[in-house]
């Protein structure tokens, strides 16, 4: 069973009294959802939803931490929050152990926001799902932490991440990180290309064909991503055999959108549209 941990303020509590102590001694990955969940509404309870034994903990098959945050209202108080809750989060993996990380989206801006917070090495790996979070902060969270990512995009997702620097970053030219380079502690895999499924599929991961050209859940909901999150968050497939396996670059911002083919995808429409 997940363990349910909840931002309140700045620091996490448990939802049974003890259920950390209780936790097997394995490694350890904690779960963060993304905009429009919340722990404090049942409809919107990310620890029913995503962090549900039968959902993401048990495709990545390790001992997991579902971190829940009051990710509902608006976009921009959503993001303030997300700051929050990743002081929150820093004080759990102090409490615990070093522990892996899988965020989807708004998540990944509590991932990265609780890495200053935290010794070097604390967070080993780190798997961003679609984040929406900006390149430039990315970089200053990620120097000197120790931290390895992977960093997973798609054009279906360029919409969001549109929408995201427009609503909180506007005129600034900011981009999110769906746009970040490679670099020596982070790879970017966009699992929309036919480059980089080809790529994937030559280390043993093959992945679904994208159906849709606007989807912002296809990060998690595609079929054989999950073995390709479990191998790298293990330690197993380092960074650089990616790297070597995904020699072209992500395609550019929209090139999905005007492709030919593909149905379209009514964003919002489920309640799993976390920016």
């Amino acid at each position: 069973m997940p363990v349910a941990v909840n931002a309140v303020g700045r620091i996490p509590v448990e939802q049974i009294a003890g259920s950390l102590a209780r936790a097997p001694d394995a490694p350890v990955t904690i779960m963060i959802h993304g905009y429009r969940y919340s722990p404090l509404l049942e409809a919107a309870d990310p620890h029913r939803i995503l962090f549900a034994p039968h959902a993401w903990p048990r495709q990545l098959g390790t001992t997991c931490i579902g971190f829940g945050w009051d990710a509902c209202g608006s976009i921009w108080r959503a993001r303030a929050k997300a700051a929050e809750a990743g002081r929150a989060l820093a004080t759990l993996i102090e409490r615990t152990r070093p522990a892996s990380i899988i965020a989807h989206s708004l998540g990944a801006r509590v991932a990265l926001s609780a890495l200053p917070h935290l010794r070097p090495g604390s967070v080993p790996r780190m798997v961003l799902l679609a984040g929406a979070e900006f390149t430039d902060a990315a970089e200053a969270a990620l120097n000197g932490s120790g931290t390895e990512v992977l960093n997973i995009t798609s054009r279906e997702n360029d919409g969001y991440d549109f929408l995201y620097e427009t609503l909180t970053a506007p005129l600034s030219g900011r981009r999110t990180i769906a746009a970040m380079p490679n670099r020596p502690d982070l790879t970017t895999v966009q699992i929309d290309s036919k480059a980089h499924r080809a790529g994937l599929a030559r280390l043993g991961f093959p992945i679904g064909a994208p159906e849709k050209r606007i989807c912002h859940w296809s990060c998690y909901s595609r079929s054989g991503l999950f073995p390709l999150y479990r191998r790298f968050l293990s330690g197993a497939l380092p960074l650089s055999s990616l790297r070597a396996a995904l020699d072209d670059a992500p395609d550019p911002r929209w090139t999905r959108l005007w492709s030919r083919g593909g149905a379209g995808d009514a964003p919002g429409v489920a309640l799993s549209s976390g920016v």
